[in-house]
């Protein structure tokens, strides 16, 4: 399973959204209903994006990936369901991951398990060790910071600097409309930047 999606320190507002209306899978979903042999095209392409979105809400790598399993598995059980009025195909994976990992923080209350606090980290060969710790600090002061925040808001920001999904497609995966999507993103954001600034005192 690939290492996380690394986290970055948000700029200030919002950044642009990348993607343009309508759903630039269609073509391949359309592809994985006729036969799910093509749904492998739909994996690869988000097999990190939903590994990482699963790491950063759970902490723990092995519960990530069972999180991730158990999406992919759904996904494709019900892609031949899948319709796109409303929704892109990344919003439903999402908002399906979404419910995976929900069902993985249930499993871990019933256990009474913690999370492991730090991922593993993995240097690059030939990395200046300096900038390795520099990362991995900056890492868990960020992961540090999300976790103090409302599991809501938490999600809004993984979704959307994490996984790069727009307004809409947050608000499609926590059922909200875009308006109230993009005001989560920005009392988000104002919230980590508060616990970035505390840490940081």
């Amino acid at each position: 399973m690939p290492e996380p999606q690394p986290l970055q320190r948000p700029a200030d507002g919002l950044a642009p959204e990348t993607n343009a209306p309508g759903d630039p899978d269609l073509a391949d979903v359309r592809a994985a209903q006729r036969d799910h042999h093509a749904f492998d095209r739909l994996y690869r392409r988000y097999l990190d994006r939903v590994y990482s979105y699963a790491f950063y809400q759970l902490g723990d790598h092995h519960d990530a990936e069972d999180a991730t399993e158990r999406t992919f598995l759904a996904a494709l059980a019900a892609i031949d369901r899948f319709h796109n009025e409303g929704s892109t195909f990344r919003a439903w994976l999402f908002r399906i991951a979404h419910n995976a990992i929900a069902n993985s923080h249930r499993a871990r209350r019933r256990r009474r398990t913690q999370p492991i606090a730090d991922a593993r980290q993995q240097a690059a060969p030939g990395a200046d060790p300096a900038s390795v710790v520099a990362r991995a600090d900056q890492q868990r002061e960020i992961r540090a910071a999300l976790a103090r925040i409302p599991a809501e808001r938490r999600h809004a920001i993984l979704l959307r600097f994490v996984d790069g999904l727009s307004a809409r497609e947050i608000g499609a995966v926590l059922d909200r409309s875009d308006g109230a999507a993009r005001v989560l993103l920005h009392r988000a954001l104002r919230d980590l930047a508060a616990e970035l600034d505390r840490g940081d005192a």
